[in-house]
């Protein structure tokens, strides 16, 4: 249990340490921020800090840091040194990276950043890159939910549960429109921040069960306890990605982004809500660790209980087991609302990537409902489909995001004189972790570890040297 707390103290400690060095080296000032210099109304609105940091928290983690951690504690306590140490060096970094030059350049989205730091084609394969993977997490985001609901309301079973989840599901799409087409401040900026306390409530609410009914969390082990024996490197760092560096907060910190009335609100709301999510990732890692017996050492019993019952179903298990009835009600909340305040911020965050594309201007209702229609269409049409195994392919895609944006970042750092190491060095490893991955895993081109391995390195290597290349070229131009 030591090392728990330990892993806790240096996460809070990260915040006031290395995310003060971080805010120092990109140096918010006074100038205007897009916010209160463009102001539409719209996706432009002031906003205070708190509740900037919640909807942010929400925006950034929903379901991500629970289903991640408790699919990361499979290898075992290992998973604390990666949630702890990638949100502070990598996450926090990332997050306020992609939120402060949003802010920098009138609140653009990710897409545009990349397109301004790493080139034309680069931009042109982070908008489809990012369009694809808003509008999938938001049709996934829909349909659990609403066959959640169906099957907890349900009483006809078979095609009555399916009826059900189809209506649920057009209540949740309809949601989704409206939360994406009206003013931020008005759906998204009243109930985002009521979730976000549900989200803080739970996590500390198994927190105390923990300590209070017996559990012991292990301590650190560098050994993988998967019972597949699947390899630490490079699975675990693609399975706890909202827990620990996530590329979809890249394409999330914009909407904040345009609500920040100072720049100087970049570390809490950005770096500090990352922090958050590393915090509660943590806790329901030491959860899936503690809750669940193992078998020869491994972790047999959680892998069992997410394989066979589900991930919904093993948060309800953790929440019944440490806070009992009360556990239950605030299970029931977190994997019906959170996945639902993520999917239509996907969607609203589409719509800014489309926007941002074809410059077509948000504050006239005539040229949201251009692009939100078309948007929840295809994702009602997606919602048919057996997209299960493209979702496979989404940590991959996460995580390749993240590298990208930290990439692009790094150019910016440098271009602006600062200390690009901050970024350079996760973007580095991010690209090991990614390229690795793309070629190892099962799903992708699955040549095992002696081919991955390496190639994945040397693309990592490869990365590093043709961005210390172009920086020493240009230091010679100059």
């Amino acid at each position: 249990m030591i090392s728990f707390f330990v892993c806790l103290a240096i996460l809070i400690g990260g915040y006031f340490v290395y995310g003060k060095i971080v805010e120092k080296i990109y140096g918010p000032d006074d100038r205007e921020t897009p916010a209160v210099r463009i102001n539409d109304g719209v996706d432009y609105v002031v906003m205070p800090a708190w509740k900037l940091f919640l909807v942010q928290l929400l925006n950034i983690a929903g379901l991500g840091p629970i289903y991640g951690a408790l699919a990361g504690a499979q290898w075992g306590t290992a998973v604390f040194l990666w949630i702890t140490f990638g949100t502070i060096l990598a996450g926090g970094v990332h997050d306020f990276s992609s939120g402060f030059i949003s802010m920098r350049h009138d609140g653009a989205s990710i897409s545009e950043i990349t397109g301004i730091y790493l080139g034309n084609f680069m931009k042109q394969v982070m908008r489809l890159f990012s369009v694809v993977l808003l509008v999938m997490v938001g049709t996934v985001f829909a349909v659990g939910p609403a066959s959640l609901i169906a099957m907890l309301i349900g009483n006809n079973g078979g095609s009555g549960i399916l009826v059900n989840t189809y209506f649920w599901l057009a209540v949740i799409l309809i949601y989704y429109f409206i939360a994406t087409f009206v003013p931020i401040d008005k759906i998204i900026g009243k109930i985002y921040p009521l979730f976000g306390f549900c989200l803080i409530f739970m996590a500390v609410g198994v927190a105390v069960g923990l300590a209070t009914h017996g559990f012991t969390i292990p301590e650190i082990t560098l050994h993988s306890l998967h019972p597949s024996k699947t390899p630490i490197w490079p699975v675990m760092f693609i399975t706890v990605a909202c827990g620990a560096i996530s590329g979809f907060h890249a394409t999330q910190s914009p909407l904040m982004a345009r609500c920040c009335k100072s720049e100087k609100q970049g570390r809490l709301v950005f770096y500090g809500a990352m922090v958050a999510e590393g915090v509660i990732a943590l806790i329901w890692a030491a959860a899936g660790a503690a809750v669940y017996e193992k078998t020869g050492g491994l972790m047999t019993g959680l892998a069992d209980m997410l394989n066979g019952s589900g991930q919904a179903a093993t948060v309800y298990d953790v929440c019944s087991k440490t806070m009992g009835g009360f556990g239950i009600a605030l299970a029931m909340i977190g994997v019906i609302a959170c996945p639902i305040t993520s999917g239509d911020t996907s969607f609203r965050s589409a719509r800014l990537v489309i926007s941002d594309w074809f410059k077509i201007g948000q504050k006239s209702y005539r040229n949201r409902l251009i692009i939100c229609v078309p948007l929840l269409l295809t994702g009602a049409i997606i919602s048919q489909l057996d997209y299960m195994v493209i979702w496979r392919y989404f940590s991959w895609s996460n995580q390749t995001l993240a590298m990208m944006a930290l990439w692009a970042a790094s150019v910016y750092l440098y271009k602006n004189q600062k200390f690009y190491w901050i970024t350079a060095i996760p973007a580095t490893f991010m690209t090991a972790v990614s390229v690795t991955y793309f070629f190892y895993a099962e799903e992708c081109l699955n040549l095992g570890t002696r081919v991955a391995y390496p190639i994945g390195i040397a693309a990592a290597l490869i990365c590093f040297v043709l961005f210390l290349y172009k920086i020493l070229w240009n230091q010679k131009k100059a």
